[in-house]
Formats: structure tokens, C-alpha cells, sequence
């Protein structure tokens, strides 16, 4: 099994749980050079809110988007845009992805910001 398929494994092992948890998810994808978040509904079928560092407003306010500095700035963004539509509860779901890093910092800024998981 190689890396892509372990984290997808974990990935689809930990998306059951938080469906029979049946709350809304924040959903954080990552690559080398951007970091995505979005909080989704129970059911699965709709986006609420979004952030990444593609957006022009984040992508402006950092050097570089591949690091802990734009996370932080995602987190927040992503936690701003979900309170404002009413949604303050969500369950992490990291993709597959370890806990540390950019994952990390987009968790912990957006719990700062007040998102409660």
C-alpha cells in the first residue's frame, strides 16, 4: 500500500465515524503548495463555508502559501465564515492527514476564532 492509499484508507475510516456522529464537518485538504478547509453539512450535501489559500485576499497576505502562516489564516477565515452562517459546533476531519503542522495550525486557529470541536 503506498502513501496515497494509507491516507485515504484513514481518511474513509474516520469520515464513517463522523457520519454516525451525524454532525457538521470541517474538512481540511492540503498540498504542497495550498491548504483548503470547508465545513460541511451532516448530511454531506452542502458546503457552508469555505477558505483557502487560492483566495485572492489570502494568498496576497502572505509570502508563501505552503506554510503554517497562510493554515493560520485559512483556520481563521474558514472559522469567521461559519459563524456568520450560524454554525458553531463542527467535528475535525483531517483527510487522512497526521496531526501536526499546517493541519494543526488551521485547527487550533480555528478553535481561537471560535469554532467549538
Amino acid at each position: 500500500m503506498n502513501k496515497k492509499a494509507s491516507r485515504m484508507k484513514r481518511a474513509l475510516k474516520l469520515r464513517s465515524n463522523i457520519k454516525r456522529l451525524g454532525t457538521n464537518r470541517l474538512s481540511v485538504h492540503k498540498t504542497s503548495k495550498h491548504i483548503y478547509a470547508q465545513v460541511i453539512t451532516e448530511n454531506g450535501t452542502v458546503t457552508v463555508a469555505s477558505a483557502s489559500t487560492t483566495q485572492a485576499d489570502i494568498k496576497s497576505a502572505v509570502k508563501s502559501t505552503g506554510n503554517i502562516e497562510s493554515a493560520v489564516l485559512v483556520g481563521k477565515a474558514v472559522a469567521d465564515k461559519a459563524i456568520a452562517a450560524g454554525i458553531t459546533e463542527v467535528t475535525f476531519d483531517r483527510s487522512g492527514f497526521k496531526y501536526h503542522g499546517r493541519v494543526k495550525a488551521l485547527a487550533d486557529a480555528a478553535r481561537e476564532a471560535g469554532l467549538k470541536f
